[in-house]
């Protein structure tokens, strides 16, 4: 169940710009992961697709991470040289 959100932005004062009103829903909308979602949810998936791509984007996650590890301790052993 997709989680409700509710993305509210007021006029910081009477004379604050549209264009600024409006890039700050967008940044909250984003931060939110509104548009993200909306694609994702544009067509009907599959189960069996909807969790092959959850475990092969942990599986992303998880190479990412180890790199990054792997990245400090190479930082951190040239540090002590």
């Amino acid at each position: 169940m997709a989680k409700a959100a509710r993305v509210i932005v007021k006029a910081k004062d009477n004379r604050e710009q549209s264009d600024k009103l409006i890039r700050r829903f967008t940044k909250k909308v984003k931060k939110e992961g509104l548009i993200e979602m909306a694609r994702e949810n544009r067509y009907y998936k599959k189960p069996s697709i909807k969790k092959r791509e959850k475990r092969e984007r942990a599986e992303r996650m998880r190479r990412r991470e180890e790199r990054k590890r792997s990245k400090a301790r190479e930082r951190k052993s040239n540090r002590s040289r």
